[in-house]
C-alpha cells in the first residue's frame, strides 16, 4: 500500500520522512497553494469584468471568495496531482492550527482525491509523534476552516476598501489593515506623548559612605540618596507633569534646584551621619512560565535584538527540522513527557537543590488561547541541550533561549533579601537598598532580559554592609546631582507585541507580518530597536480616527477578535456578521462610500503638529514644511533622521533657510581657502568642501559623528572630519595602509589586508582619530578582536588557585560566584560539596568533583542523542539550505496576512 503525505514545506518533509515507515511518500504544497487575487493579472478572464472581482470577494453571493492558483504554484499542483496518481491513501499532515487546517481544505479541494482521506496532526516532529499521530488521524475541521476563511475575507475587505482611498487622499502605495492600523495608531499616540513632554530638571543629592570594620572600610563602601528634607520628600521625576514640567498639583514635596542642593551639600559636610532604620524583606521569585508565541518574540527581541519577523522564521526553521515543539501557540502548557524531561535536565546539570519541589504546571490566562495545546519547548522525550545540537548563529541563540526557559519552569523558586537603610544627617534623610540573594534557584539558569544569568546574578545583587540602628558610618564624598525628566519611551517591536497581546488585538502568529508590513510601507523607522513612527503615520492615523474611528480603535478592534474566535468555537455565525460589518448601514462599503467625498486631500496629507506654525505635508517624495514668507510659498523636505516628536521651530528655520539662502558657510578651509558648508540632508547634517560644479560634481563631505551638532560644530572640527580617513602608514608585515576614521560605530583604525579584507579595532577612550599614531594602531591592531558582548564580561580573581589539571595543563581555581563558591575548569563549573570550605579543598579533592561532573554531562548527552528506537539521531547538517526552502513554507504565513 502507498501512502502520499503533503506538508508545506521541503525541510519539513525531509525531517517527517525519517519517521515514516516504508511505503510513505512525502511531498511539500510551499505553503498555500491557493489564495484570493493579489494583483488584477490575478483574476481569471471570466470574472475580469466583475465589479468584485479586484476586491476578490463576491459580496453580494454570501461573501464567496475568488481563489485561484497563483502562478509560482501551479508546477507545484501539477506535482502533486501526479504523486496522487499512484497513491492508495493521503494523509495531510500541515500544521495544527487555523492555517495549517486551511491549508489541508484547499488541498482537498484542487486535488479532489478519489482514495481514503486522512489528516494527521502533531505539535512536535519527533519519531514518536508521529507515529502516534499516525495511529489518531482525524478528518479536517471545517468549522477551523470557516473560521480562518472569515479572517481571510475580513482582512481583505479591510485592506482592500480602505486602501485606495488612502491612494486617492495622501500618497500612492498605502495601506491600511485590521490590526495594522491599530498598531500604527499606538505608535503614533506614544509619538504624541513624547512631542507634549516638557522637560522638568531637579537635584538631589548622593552619598558615598563607608563603615568601618575592623579598621578596614574599603570593602564596606555603599551609596546612599536624599530622600527627604525637614521630614519632608525630596522631589523625584514621578512627582512632575509630563505636558507642563512642573510639579503634579497636591504634591508636598521640597523641589531644590542647583543652588539650593549645592548649599544644602556644603551645609552638610562633616556632619555626623547615623542608621536610623533598617528594613528587611524576604522575597521569593517563582520562574515565567515556558514561551508562547508573543513571550518568545518580546524576549527575543530584548535578548537577541531579533525582530519578530525573524523570530518566528527562525522558530520556523527549528520546529520543521525537529528540535522545538510547534511555534504558534498561545498556551503555556506542558506535557508530563516534557515536564519530566525539564527536570531530569535540572536535577544532571544543577543538582536536586534546584528542583521545584513537585513539577510545575502553568495555566493559559489569556481568553482567546486557541491554536497549538502546548508551551514552545525542545521537541522529544529527552531534551537536547544546546551545545549538542548541531546549531549555529540565530537558530542556536534561539534554541538555547527556549531551553533555557523551558528548563527553568521547573526549578526551585529564588529566595531574595530585599534591604532598605534609613540613615539620618541634620534634618537631611538619605536611603540605600541593598538585595541579597540567598538562593538563586531557576535564575541559576535563566534571568529574564539576560543572555548570561551568572553575570546578571551578579549584577542584581547590592550588598550593604553589616550595619544596625545606631551605628555611624563615614561620609567619605557628597555631592549634587542634577536630573532631567525622560519623555516616555518609544515602542519596542517586544513592547509592541506585549501591548497587542494584552489589548486583545490580533493574534501572536500574525504580529511578526503586521510589524513587517509597518516598517515596509514607511509607517516607522527601526532606531536603536525602538519603533519610530513617520510623518506619513500620523497623516493615515489622523484620517483614519477623524473618518473611520471605531476601525483604529482598540476595544473595538479587540471584540471584533473575540467575534472571530466565536466563530472558530461554533458561538457566532460567520455569514451575518460580516454582512453587518461590511454592508449594514453603518458597514464598512458604506462608511467609505459616505465620507471619501468629504475627505480633502491636502487636508488629508498634512500633518497638524503642536506649538509647529509650520505645515507638514505628505508629498510624492516624502514629507516636507510648508510656509508662507510674504513673497509665497516656501517648502523644503523633512530629513529622515527627524521625528515628528522632535521637529521644532529652530529646525524649521534651518530647514527653510538652506532653501531660500543656500547652506550655511561655516568658513574657510585653511589649506585650500575653499567654503566649508553645514548642510542638511535626507540623513541629517552633513558637511561638505566647495561647491558642486560640473568640473567638481561630487565635492568632498562628511556626516557629523555622534555628539556633535550643528551649533557646536567648530571650523577645526570640519577640517578634521573633511580629511577623514587618515592614511597613518603602511603595515610592517603585510605592507597593507593603515587608516583611521569614524564609522556608524565610532572612531576606529583599519588594516587592508587586500583580497581578505579590512581588520577593524575600535579607538579607546583617550584615544583621538585626528591624531592617533601608526605606533598606536599597530598595537590596537594586534590586540584579539573583542565579540559584540566582550567587554561585559567580567575577569574575576580566584579565592584559590588549586594548580594546572594534569590532561590539558589549564587551571583549577576557585571562585566566588553569588550563589557561593565554585570550582572553574576550562568551561566545567563545579559547586562545592555541602559542609566544605575554600581552605578544605585540594587539586585531588577537585579533579574528582569536576570528573562527576563531565561523567554525568556525557550520560545526558548520550541520552539526548539517542532515540526511542535507539538509533542515534542524525544533528542537521543542512542549516545552510535550510533558509530558502523554509521560506517557501512560510509564504502562508505572510501572504494572508499582507492586510492585516
Amino acid at each position: 500500500m502507498s501512502t502520499l503525505v503533503i506538508v508545506e514545506s521541503p525541510t519539513k518533509a525531509r525531517t517527517i520522512r525519517n519517521y515514516l515507515p516504508n511505503g510513505y511518500r512525502v511531498e511539500a504544497s510551499m505553503g498555500h497553494i491557493r489564495d484570493l487575487p493579489q494583483s488584477a493579472s490575478d483574476i481569471p478572464a471570466a470574472v475580469k469584468g466583475e465589479k468584485w472581482a479586484q476586491l476578490g470577494v463576491n459580496v453580494d453571493a454570501d461573501f464567496e471568495p475568488l481563489y485561484i492558483v497563483p502562478k509560482d504554484k501551479k508546477k507545484v499542483v501539477t506535482q502533486l496531482k501526479e504523486a496522487l496518481k499512484s497513491a492508495d491513501e493521503l494523509v495531510l499532515a500541515t500544521d495544527e492550527d487555523r492555517e495549517g487546517e486551511s491549508i489541508s481544505w484547499h488541498l482537498l479541494q484542487l486535488l479532489k482525491p478519489k482514495v481514503p482521506i486522512k489528516r494527521m496532526v502533531f505539535h512536535e516532529i519527533t519519531q514518536d509523534a508521529i507515529r502516534k499521530a499516525l495511529k489518531n488521524c482525524r478528518d479536517v475541521d471545517e468549522q477551523l476552516v470557516r473560521a480562518q476563511e472569515t479572517r481571510r475575507i475580513l482582512d481583505r475587505l479591510v485592506g482592500y476598501t480602505l486602501s485606495p482611498l488612502l491612494w486617492k487622499k495622501i500618497a500612492w502605495g498605502l495601506s491600511a489593515g485590521r490590526v495594522q492600523s491599530v498598531a500604527v495608531r499606538l505608535l503614533v499616540e506614544k509619538e504624541r506623548q513624547r512631542r507634549a513632554f516638557r522637560q522638568a530638571t531637579y537635584w538631589d543629592l548622593k552619598a558615598e559612605l563607608e563603615a568601618e570594620s575592623d579598621g578596614i572600610a574599603s570593602k564596606n563602601a555603599f551609596e546612599s540618596r536624599l530622600v527627604t528634607l525637614g521630614g519632608t520628600k525630596v522631589a523625584n521625576g514621578s512627582d512632575f507633569d509630563e505636558e507642563t514640567g512642573k510639579l503634579i498639583a497636591g504634591r508636598k514635596v521640597v523641589l531644590l534646584n542647583e543652588a539650593e542642593a549645592k548649599a544644602l551639600k556644603d551645609r552638610l559636610k562633616g556632619k555626623p551621619w547615623q542608621v536610623t532604620d533598617l528594613e528587611e524583606r524576604p522575597v521569593t521569585r517563582k520562574p515565567a512560565p515556558p514561551f508562547t508565541t508573543s513571550t518568545l518574540q518580546q524576549e527575543a527581541n530584548r535578548k537577541l535584538r531579533l525582530s519578530a519577523r525573524d523570530t518566528m522564521r527562525t522558530a520556523q526553521s527549528l520546529y520543521e527540522q525537529g528540535y522545538i515543539t510547534y511555534m504558534r501557540t498561545d498556551s503555556v502548557h506542558l506535557s508530563d513527557q516534557a515536564i519530566a524531561s525539564a527536570r531530569t535536565c535540572v536535577e544532571q546539570l544543577y543538582g536536586k537543590q534546584y528542583l521545584s519541589p513537585s513539577p510545575r504546571q502553568y495555566t493559559t490566562k489569556s481568553k482567546g488561547a486557541q491554536e497549538a495545546h502546548e508551551a514552545i519547548r525542545p521537541a522529544g522525550s529527552t531534551f537536547r541541550t544546546p551545545q549538542e545540537t548541531g546549531l549555529s548563529g540565530r537558530e542556536l541563540s534561539l534554541y538555547d533561549l527556549i531551553w533555557k526557559r523551558t528548563v527553568a519552569s521547573q526549578m526551585a523558586d529564588a529566595k531574595q533579601t530585599q534591604i532598605v537603610m534609613h540613615l539620618q544627617v541634620e534634618d537631611a534623610g538619605f536611603r540605600s537598598s541593598g538585595k541579597r540573594i540567598d538562593f538563586p534557584g531557576y535564575l541559576r539558569a535563566y534571568v529574564e532580559g539576560s543572555d548570561d544569568p551568572e553575570a546578571a546574578l551578579e549584577d542584581q545583587e547590592v550588598i550593604l554592609p553589616n550595619l544596625k540602628v545606631g551605628d555611624r558610618p563615614n561620609c567619605k564624598k557628597l555631592e549634587a546631582i542634577k536630573h532631567e525628566t525622560q519623555p516616555p519611551a518609544r515602542y519596542t517591536e517586544a513592547s509592541l507585541v506585549k501591548t497587542l497581546e494584552s489589548e486583545g488585538i490580533g493574534r501572536p502568529s500574525t504580529y511578526a507580518s503586521i510589524i513587517g508590513t509597518i516598517i515596509d510601507r514607511g509607517y516607522a523607522q527601526l532606531v536603536s530597536n525602538a519603533l519610530v513612527p513617520t510623518f506619513t503615520a500620523f497623516a493615515v492615523t489622523g484620517l483614519l480616527e477623524k473618518y473611520f474611528p471605531d476601525l483604529v480603535n482598540t476595544s473595538f478592534t479587540s471584540k471584533m477578535e473575540q467575534t472571530l474566535d466565536d466563530i472558530a468555537t461554533g458561538e457566532a455565525e460567520w455569514l451575518p456578521y460580516l454582512r453587518e460589518f461590511y454592508l449594514g448601514d453603518s458597514g464598512l462599503e458604506t462608511l467609505v462610500k459616505e465620507r471619501e467625498n468629504q475627505i480633502d486631500p491636502t487636508t488629508a496629507r498634512t500633518v497638524e503638529l503642536k506649538d509647529l506654525a509650520a505645515k507638514v505635508r505628505i508629498g510624492k517624495f516624502g514629507p516636507y514644511i510648508e510656509v508662507e514668507n510674504g513673497y509665497g510659498v516656501v517648502t523644503a523636505s523633512i530629513p529622515n533622521n527627524i521625528n515628528p516628536a522632535d521637529l521644532d521651530p529652530e529646525q524649521v528655520e534651518v530647514l527653510l533657510r538652506q532653501k531660500t539662502e543656500g547652506p550655511d558657510q561655516l568658513g574657510r578651509h585653511p589649506e585650500t581657502g575653499e567654503p566649508i558648508y553645514v548642510l542638511i540632508g535626507s540623513r541629517g547634517p552633513y558637511i561638505q568642501l566647495g561647491e558642486a560644479t560640473e568640473e567638481n560634481p561630487k565635492p568632498k563631505r562628511a556626516s557629523l559623528p555622534k555628539g556633535v551638532t550643528i551649533e557646536n560644530l567648530t571650523l577645526d572640527q570640519a577640517v578634521g572630519l573633511l580629511s577623514l580617513p587618515r592614511l597613518l602608514g603602511t603595515h610592517p608585515a603585510t605592507g597593507g595602509k593603515i587608516q583611521a576614521s569614524i564609522g556608524p560605530f565610532g572612531p576606529y583604525v583599519a588594516h587592508d589586508q587586500g583580497k581578505e579584507g579590512k581588520d577593524y579595532r575600535s579607538l579607546k577612550a583617550g584615544d583621538d582619530v585626528f591624531t592617533v599614531t601608526l605606533e598606536r594602531a599597530l598595537e590596537l591592531l594586534s590586540e584579539p578582536k573583542k565579540g559584540r558582548s566582550g567587554g561585559r564580561s567580567k575577569t574575576k580573581a580566584p579565592l584559590k588557585e588549586l594548580g594546572t589539571h594534569p590532561d590539558d595543563g589549564e587551571p583549577v581555581n576557585i571562585y566566588d560566584g553569588p550563589y557561593g563558591s565554585y570550582i572553574k575548569h576550562g568551561k566545567t563549573n563545579v559547586g562545592l560539596p555541602e559542609g566544605k570550605s575554600v581552605d578544605d579543598m585540594t587539586l585531588a579533592t577537585a579533579l574528582e568533583l569536576l570528573a562527576t561532573k563531565t561523567k554525568n554531562s556525557k550520560s545526558t548527552r548520550r541520552k539526548s542523542s539517542t532515540s526511542t528506537n535507539g538509533k542515534a539521531t542524525t544533528k542537521s547538517t543542512t542549516a545552510k539550505k535550510t533558509t530558502r526552502s523554509s521560506s517557501s513554507s512560510r509564504t502562508r504565513a505572510t501572504s494572508s496576512s499582507k492586510t492585516k
